[in-house]
C-alpha cells in the first residue's frame, strides 16, 4: 500500500476499485460513506487502519475499504481483531460486525474483546435480521416478528446490545443511525479517538427482508419527538420544540412536559457518560418506546489501562527480572525427546 500523509488525505484516498455489492438502497452505503469521509479527518496515516470483519452483509466492508483489511470467519473477527492489536498497538484496527455475527454466533467473542479492554472500535450495524442468508430473525428482532424461519412469529425476547456491551465493561458505548450521517460521523471521530474497547449500535435498514424497522422514529417527520440525544452535561431534552424531558423519580425514569410551567429543565436527569458507576449508563440503554424516546449518543465512556498495554507492561516486567531470553534453550528445556 503506498503511504500518504495524513494531513492531506481525502475521502478518496479510502474508496477501492471493488464493486460494492450491497442491495439498491441498503443502509450499509450510508455508513460506507460515513466512514471514509471521518478517516481523512483523523490525522491518521492510511496504511496504520486495519478493517476486520465476520461473515454477512456488512463483513464485506473491508473489501470496500483502501486500508489494510481481514475478512475472518463467522462470529471470529473480534478474536483476530486482538491478535492484530496485540501484535501492533500502533494500528487503528476498526471491526465490522452485524447483529447476527456479533451477537449469535461472535457473542462470546465480542462480549470477551470488551471486557479485555482491547483497543478496538466495533461497529455493530444492527438490521434486526439475518440478511444475507435472507431474511432469518436475528438475535436483535422484536417478539413476536414473523419471518422465514419464525412465520408463526419469534418467541425469543431481543438482545439490547448497548445493554451488553456496558455489562461487558466496554469503555466507550454509543448508538447511532445509518441516515443520521452529521451525528454519525461525530461518534466515529470521538470512537477513533478512544483507547480501548469502543462499541458502536448503528441502526440500519435492510430495505429488502427488513425495510422501516426504525422509521417509527427515525423520520424525520417524527425523529425529534422519538429520538432523545445523549451529551454530556447536559439534560435529558427532546421534542421538535424542545419541550418534552426525562426526569427521575426515584429509580423510575419518566418523560415530561416542559410546556405548563410545572416542570423545568433544571428537573430534568442530566446526563454524565464519564460515570464510574454503570448503573446510570445501563438505565439509560433501556429506554425505549412505547414509553420513551430512543437514547442516541454517547451513553458512556472511561480512560481504563488496554489490554495491550497491560500485556506490555508484562513483557517489561518479565525482561527485568528474567533477561531477554532465548528460544532455542527455552525448547530445550524440560523433557525433550527425539524422533527418529
Amino acid at each position: 500500500m503506498a503511504t500518504t500523509a495524513a494531513g492531506k488525505l481525502r475521502k478518496q484516498d479510502f474508496v477501492t476499485d471493488q464493486e460494492v455489492r450491497w442491495c439498491p438502497g441498503c443502509g450499509d452505503y450510508a455508513i460506507l460513506n460515513a466512514v471514509q469521509m471521518t478517516f481523512p479527518l483523523l490525522g491518521i496515516p492510511r496504511e496504520k487502519f486495519v478493517m476486520v470483519s465476520g461473515i454477512g452483509c456488512s463483513s464485506r466492508f473491508p473489501y470496500y475499504m483502501n486500508t489494510y483489511g481481514f475478512h475472518s470467519i463467522h462470529g471470529r473477527a473480534p478474536a483476530v481483531a486482538t491478535g492484530i492489536a496485540i501484535a501492533n498497538p500502533e494500528l487503528s484496527v476498526w471491526v465490522v460486525t452485524g447483529d447476527g455475527d456479533g451477537l449469535s454466533i461472535g457473542g462470546n467473542h465480542l462480549l470477551h474483546a470488551l471486557r479485555r479492554n482491547v483497543n478496538l472500535k466495533i461497529l455493530l450495524f444492527d438490521n434486526r435480521i439475518y440478511g444475507l442468508t435472507k431474511g432469518q430473525y436475528s438475535p436483535t428482532s422484536e417478539l413476536g416478528k414473523i419471518n422465514k424461519s419464525a412465520p408463526l412469529g419469534t418467541v425469543d425476547r431481543p438482545i439490547n446490545p448497548i445493554s451488553i456491551a456496558i455489562a461487558a465493561g466496554a469503555t466507550f458505548v454509543a448508538r447511532s443511525v445509518d441516515v443520521y450521517m452529521k451525528h454519525l460521523q461525530e461518534i466515529l471521530q470521538r470512537v477513533a479517538k478512544h483507547r480501548g474497547s469502543a462499541f458502536v449500535q448503528i441502526f440500519q435498514n435492510c430495505n429488502i427482508f427488513n425495510d422501516g424497522a426504525f422509521q417509527d422514529f427515525t423520520e424525520r417527520d417524527v425523529r425529534d419527538d422519538r429520538n432523545v440525544t445523549l451529551e454530556h452535561g447536559r439534560p435529558l431534552v427532546f421534542g421538535k420544540e424542545q419541550d418534552k424531558g426525562i426526569r427521575f423519580n426515584g429509580w423510575l425514569a419518566e418523560t415530561v412536559s416542559l410546556r405548563d410551567g410545572g416542570v423545568s429543565q433544571a428537573d430534568l436527569a442530566v446526563h454524565d457518560e464519564k460515570s464510574p458507576h454503570p448503573s446510570w449508563a445501563q438505565t439509560l440503554s433501556r429506554l425505549g418506546p412505547p414509553d420513551f424516546p430512543i437514547p442516541i449518543g454517547v451513553f458512556r465512556q472511561q480512560e481504563l489501562p488496554t489490554y495491550e498495554e497491560r500485556i506490555q507492561q508484562q513483557i517489561k516486567q518479565a525482561r527485568e527480572r528474567f533477561g531477554e531470553g532465548d528460544l532455542q534453550k527455552l525448547l530445550e528445556t524440560g523433557d525433550t525427546w527425539e524422533v527418529k
